[in-house]
């Protein structure tokens, strides 16, 4: 493979670095036309294209009614009858013309090259050519015979002497809703006209490689400053323009056009990116924003995910709030965020379950909001989606997509918010940078063919009639496609880490706090959650890890949510030991040393708390017990419940462990009074403990130890015997 590129570079390089020979006057100059009536994403692309390569275009017909018909249909006899006009004082003339379409088109070299290449072809028009004969099929076997190459004409791309287009275009009258490429096939098949104007066919993609049928002859390479050609491997030619016709125009010429023209470079990376960008947000002037929320996911976390809405670095009297929930579940949470902070917006409006509002009409009722209160941009956010980037609004506006989502994916996996590419059926195909982009190694702001989740519309579409969702089928699908459609680019931002998607595979809701369960697939948000605010310091070399006792280490874990949840799970489930010897849940059916517990495998939470231990207290281990390697396994993981005139305490013993750890799940002072821990050997013992911080201790031989009495109140604490 890097034999082949490097076989590949070297060709641009042949191409670029010396003249081809044929061009009867070097100073010879290039008029560039085009038509175009409204000023589409894809027209401002195919603009861009004509700015970098320094190529003088004149648009023909902008702001001006479209008189063509519809291009997915024959059509276009307009474009014919623009030309006239334009190049009536130039009917004498032989300077070289290029025309080409605009919303599908992207030029990929200047002048000279485009100069060149035309006159290698000894021709006074040359037109490019396409595997299928359009839009009159009937008219295939009147084509010459080509021993190589692409056989029918397209008129997307032609290029020569004004004098001879200009004879062309007005042999005869065509109306406005006529086809173009009909017109200019019917002459080229009369082989006396062909002859008389020396028209000749590009058909092996010298000067315009039309992409339908033809996107496997083509690949991207880079020259030897990195910048990205398309490169015909089939003809080992380098087009001077792509033409996304028939249905390529809304995925591979949008790929395509993700590298080509400098817009990004393998050395300088997202070139077109620094372009066109709003550089500073000011402060008294920031643009009015319609933030959507919808909760439609039976999802995990859904007080982060709103409470980092709330984080983002935007004043909120500039953000006008339209929540939408339809999962009774998450009704709970939802109101309390939305009483704490609903108030501070400019303008607020909530749709619950009991509305009775279906996903589709509530989004429709977003944008409707957005367009009565004249914002200048619209977000639309899900609930699986986690932004961990407090700046994502003001980022997404600073870059000026046209809708844009910022990437987002579930941690650890390739599954994101965006389709990199669409197969026929409109449903998932990888696209060739799709893992690049996901992963980070290619950054930038990427057209793609599907986004979900979360995505800002920029003001300039935020009026346009095709916005509405359809309220049947998959609404996502079906408004991408419509954008799509449309010639509407759709975006997926990765020049900033903005957060990532929740894991809903084995989300459920079947115990009280159902957040508890996902620390294996959703780690990131369960540590936001569940892990002290300080347990990062631990792990710090200049950090010294609390000893009250000799080998006794105590150290912020778990968050004071945690320990809550943890202990209302346990009282949910209720089915607390009698604190006998007799215990059928052990192997051999005796506890020696018995308290009254819940095991964590009894409400089927063991596999989370074992995945708990090696990625949070195992490291804590290697740092104050050097030398000993921990598995991070546990037999015996429960709740004990101490309380007065149940069980107040428990006898010296030591524990079926190598180390154990010992979190405290209630407040000493506040929840109980008393307890604590107590080492016989070192004669030391540990009292007022504080919530969500663990003791660690030797199991075994050298720290035989009680629990000391609980007074008053109700005393939890969380046991592993670590190791055993």
């Amino acid at each position: 493979m890097a034999r082949k590129n490097l076989l590949l570079i070297f060709i641009i390089g042949s191409f670029l670095k010396f003249p081809l020979t044929g061009c009867n006057d070097a100073k010879q100059t290039l008029l560039t036309l085009t038509v175009a009536s409204d000023c589409t994403d894809g027209f401002q692309r195919f603009n861009r294209s004509c700015r970098i390569y320094d190529l003088n275009c004149k648009i023909l017909g902008m702001n001006k009614i479209w008189k063509g018909g519809s291009m997915e249909f024959p059509g276009g006899g307009y474009k014919i009858n623009l030309l006239r006009r334009e190049l009536e004082r130039l009917k004498d003339k032989d300077d070289i013309i290029i025309v080409t379409d605009s919303y599908d088109v992207i030029y990929t070299a200047g002048t000279q090259e485009i100069l060149e290449k035309f006159h290698q072809f000894n021709a006074n028009v040359v037109f490019g050519a396409e595997p299928y004969c359009w839009p009159n099929q009937e008219l295939a076997s009147h084509y010459p015979v080509v021993s190589s190459g692409k056989r029918f004409l397209n008129s997307g791309g032609f290029i020569g002497h004004a004098r001879t287009i200009y004879e062309i275009i007005t042999y005869r009258s065509i109306e406005d809703s006529d086809d173009d490429q009909l017109y200019y096939t019917e002459i080229y098949l009369d082989s006396k006209l062909r002859d008389k104007w020396n028209i000749k066919l590009d058909h092996k993609s010298v000067l315009f490689h039309n992409l339908n049928g033809a996107q496997e002859e083509v690949n991207l390479i880079p020259d030897n400053g990195g910048k990205y050609r398309l490169f015909n491997e089939v003809y080992q030619t380098l087009p001077i323009a792509v033409h996304g016709n028939g249905p390529t125009k809304e995925v591979s010429l949008n790929y395509f056009g993700n590298y080509l023209a400098n817009y990004w470079s393998f050395n300088d990376g997202c070139i077109a990116c620094k372009e066109n960008t709003i550089e500073h947000l000011k402060k008294d002037h920031y643009p009015r924003l319609s933030l959507a929320i919808f909760i439609h996911k039976s999802a995990p976390f859904t007080d982060v995910f709103l409470q980092r809405l709330s984080n983002q670095q935007y004043p909120k009297d500039k953000i006008d709030l339209f929540l939408h929930i339809s999962i009774d579940h998450h009704l709970k949470d939802t109101l309390a965020w939305w009483k704490k902070y609903s108030s501070l917006y400019a303008s607020q409006e909530l749709i619950v379950p009991s509305d009775k509002i279906n996903p589709s009409k509530a989004r429709n009722l977003a944008m409707e909001q957005c367009q009565s209160s004249n914002c200048e941009y619209f977000f639309s956010i899900e609930n699986d989606c986690m932004l961990t980037n407090n700046e994502t609004f003001k980022l997404l506006m600073h870059y000026n997509s046209t809708i844009v989502s910022p990437l987002l994916f579930i941690s650890g996996r390739l599954w994101s918010n965006f389709w990199g590419a669409i197969d026929q059926n409109g449903y998932y195909a990888r696209s060739k940078d799709y893992i690049d982009i996901v992963e980070g190694r290619k950054r930038g702001i990427w057209n793609v063919p599907y986004i979900r989740g979360a995505y800002m519309i920029n003001k300039s579409h935020l009026k346009m009639p095709d916005l509405a969702f359809d309220e049947e089928g998959d609404f996502d699908m079906k408004w991408c496609a419509k954008m799509r459609k449309s010639g509407t680019f759709m975006y997926v931002n990765n020049m900033q880490i903005f957060g990532h998607l929740l894991n809903l595979k084995s989300y459920s809701i079947d115990h009280l706090h159902n957040d508890l369960y996902q620390i294996i697939d959703n780690q990131p948000d369960w540590e936001a959650k569940y892990i002290h605010e300080n347990y990062s310091i631990n792990l710090r070399d200049d950090h010294e890890i609390q000893m009250p006792c000799s080998d006794v280490y105590w150290f912020p874990v778990v968050s004071e949510i945690f320990c809550k949840h943890l202990v209302e799970e346990m009282e949910n489930f209720g089915q607390w030991s009698a604190g006998g010897h007799k215990d059928s849940r052990l192997d051999g059916g005796y506890e020696n040393v018995p308290t009254r517990d819940i095991h964590l495998k009894q409400i089927n939470l063991e596999q989370q708390w074992l995945y708990f231990l090696q990625k949070y207290i195992v490291p804590i281990q290697a740092k104050v017990y050097p030398g000993f390697y921990s598995k991070g396994h546990a037999f015996m993981n429960f709740v004990v419940r101490y309380h007065p005139t149940g069980q107040p305490s428990l006898r010296p013993h030591h524990d079926a462990s190598t180390y154990t750890i010992n979190i405290a799940l209630t407040r000493a002072g506040i929840d109980h009074e008393g307890g604590g821990c107590r080492f016989l050997r070192q004669n030391c013992s540990v009292v007022n403990t504080m919530l969500g911080w663990s003791l660690m201790h030797p199991g075994r031989l050298t720290h035989y130890h009680e629990g000391l009495p609980t007074t008053k109140g109700t005393r939890y604490i969380m046991v592993s015997f670590i190791d055993p």
